[in-house]
């Protein structure tokens, strides 16, 4: 008889994930844990199930626009896939938003939406990125204290009524260059009846079917550089559904993310709003990057999840030489490699989500903040990296049917692709975190806090972790130290090395401080190995800097092709 593989499949995504519920279990009151565990529950249902099946049949269908009608007039027009249109309902009614500012459990509001949204991530082909810029833009308005903005679009961005609700877009992103705002284009008019108008074009607009966007605009006779640029409300939701002012002049063919409908649009005079001045707009919109890096974070911890899950349950199915997968000891120490850095990257997102809540609430201490304003950025790019290398392994792990198509394993490498892109590249967060290190001694607070997680750490099996955690901390410090005083280029060089070494040295203390929980109240083994594992894959990536190689290298980059 002919020989079928069975394929991997999936059950209910919560009651699968040991490292969620158990992190859960640690950080919420316990009353607080018993009100959430049934919306979790149902959410990891959908995304191991039904949505899961629908996003497996709707693998090859994606976004069209449609420029014009059947007689010559401009509508520009996207339809979006099926799978789309579900993760909208669902994510709506389960307040994937809209729980962060119902805010019913107070500051650990936000622990309770990043859950439904990791588990709701990797069965949604991306829908996140649309719910990361309408939870951003939120966040954004109300810290504008714009009140006329805010009553108007808060409570639909944090809607839980599909026929109320809107996603909002964010346009920053220009063919002049994407991190560089400074040199947008973009121009603010004003007209007769003092309302401005927007005239430029956006090279990225992630969600080209939004009801709203924030957007960055100079008004007229501003000075140039990022101080001259305002942030507006941008309205799109017509009752005709037509966009006036705003051109889809594509969308995007793209490597990665393929059901999002990222567009290249005209802005031929849209009407828009200052959102809180006509400067400044950088650090007006700065509230929305915090949260949407943060969204960034959790589709990275979400991508490596589902990969996981999806190589477990085909070594369990794979049978090869006598035994299946799951009975050869390469095969699986090459999944416990894996593993350790999804638990490092877990734990590390959600510490940064739990000072969020704290932020939102009031209840941040003033070292917190500073913490805080360190970890986005790292927290960011160290778990991006890590998604990408860790899906090139999932891929690998199931031999030739990782490169097929219709197995839908080659998407989730893929849509990883993207996370070390946007919001940011990891050279830019990196040069961000370095800034932040050299204003305001963050990096002392830190070091504090590793401190902090491994004291009363006691298990002789994590010394090694313990110690590993502490010297690359104290490396970091050292290192920074030294060369902010004798070689800034070197410094700068060198920023990417010590954000991911820090990244990776508060990963592991919090593994470590999970770790001793878990077999204190849960005797489980199960984090101990995770951090063990993480230590050993390697936690300190400085390096000394060698100025004569950087040049070297510099110089053939330099050199002209010849002719």
């Amino acid at each position: 008889m002919a020989f079928y593989q069975d394929p991997p499949s999936l059950g209910n995504q919560y009651d699968d994930d040991r490292v969620l519920r158990s992190y859960l279990a640690r950080v919420l009151p316990r009353e607080v844990a018993a009100s959430i565990t049934p919306s979790l529950r149902e959410m990891g249902e959908l995304a191991g199930g039904r949505l899961y099946r629908l996003q497996l049949a709707d693998r090859e269908n994606e976004p069209e626009l449609t420029s014009w009608d059947p007689w010559g007039k401009r509508v520009d027009r996207v339809e979006v896939t099926q799978l789309w249109k579900e993760a909208a309902r669902i994510a709506c009614e389960h307040g994937v938003v809209a729980t962060a500012y119902e805010r019913a459990h107070g500051a650990f509001s936000r622990v309770h939406q990043f859950a439904l949204a990791y588990l709701f991530d990797a069965s949604s082909d991306v829908y996140t990125c649309p719910l990361a810029m309408t939870d951003g833009a939120a966040r954004a308005l109300l810290a504008s204290d714009n009140r006329a903005l805010i009553d108007r679009a808060v409570p639909r961005l944090t809607s839980r009524d599909p026929a109320r609700a809107w996603t909002s877009g964010q346009w920053m992103t220009e063919r002049t260059g994407g991190s560089d705002v400074g040199r947008s284009e973009t121009a603010a008019r004003p007209g007769p009846d003092g309302a401005y108008r927007l005239y430029g074009t956006k090279w990225f607009a992630s969600a080209a079917t939004s009801e709203m966007a924030l957007a960055l605009a100079r008004p007229e006779g501003n000075p140039e550089g990022s101080r001259g640029l305002a942030l507006f409300y941008v309205e799109l939701a017509g009752e005709e559904g037509r966009r006036e002012g705003v051109l889809l002049n594509r969308l995007k063919d793209k490597l990665g993310t393929r059901k999002v409908p990222t567009a290249e649009i005209t802005l031929d005079g849209v009407l828009a709003a200052p959102v809180a001045g006509l400067t400044n707009g950088v650090r007006a919109i700065a509230p929305m990057l915090n949260v949407t890096r943060t969204w960034n974070a959790i589709a990275a911890v979400a991508g490596m999840r589902r990969g996981l899950a999806l190589a477990r349950s085909y070594a369990q199915r794979r049978a090869l030489f006598g035994a299946t997968l799951a009975e050869k000891p390469l095969h699986m120490d090459t999944l416990a490699e894996l593993q350790a850095e999804f638990e490092g990257a877990f734990h590390l997102t959600f510490r940064a989500i739990e000072l969020l809540g704290r932020e939102e609430t009031g209840s941040l201490t003033e070292s917190e903040a500073k913490l805080l304003r360190l970890m986005i950025p790292i927290a960011k790019l160290t778990t991006a990296k890590q998604a990408v290398s860790v899906l090139s392994e999932v891929l690998e792990a199931f031999g030739g049917a990782g490169y097929i198509e219709d197995t839908g394993l080659p998407r989730l490498l893929r849509d990883a692709q993207v996370l070390p892109i946007w919001e940011g590249t990891t050279n830019v967060l990196a040069l961000d975190a370095l800034r932040v290190i050299l204003k305001d001694g963050s990096l002392d607070i830190l070091a504090a806090e590793v401190a902090r997680l491994l004291t009363g750490v006691v298990e002789p099996k994590l010394a090694e972790a313990e110690t590993a955690a502490s010297r690359a901390v104290s490396h970091a410090r050292a290192w920074i130290k030294e060369m902010a005083a004798t070689d800034r280029p070197g410094l700068e060089a060198g920023a990417r090395r010590v954000a991911i070494t820090l990244g990776r040295a508060l990963s592991l203390a919090l593994l470590v401080r999970h770790a001793a929980w878990a077999m204190d109240r849960e005797r489980s083994r199960a984090a101990l190995a995770a951090a063990i594992q993480f230590e050993r894959n390697g936690v300190d990536c400085i390096r000394d800097h060698d100025p004569d190689t950087v040049e070297a290298l510099a110089e053939t980059t330099r050199q002209k092709p010849a002719t």
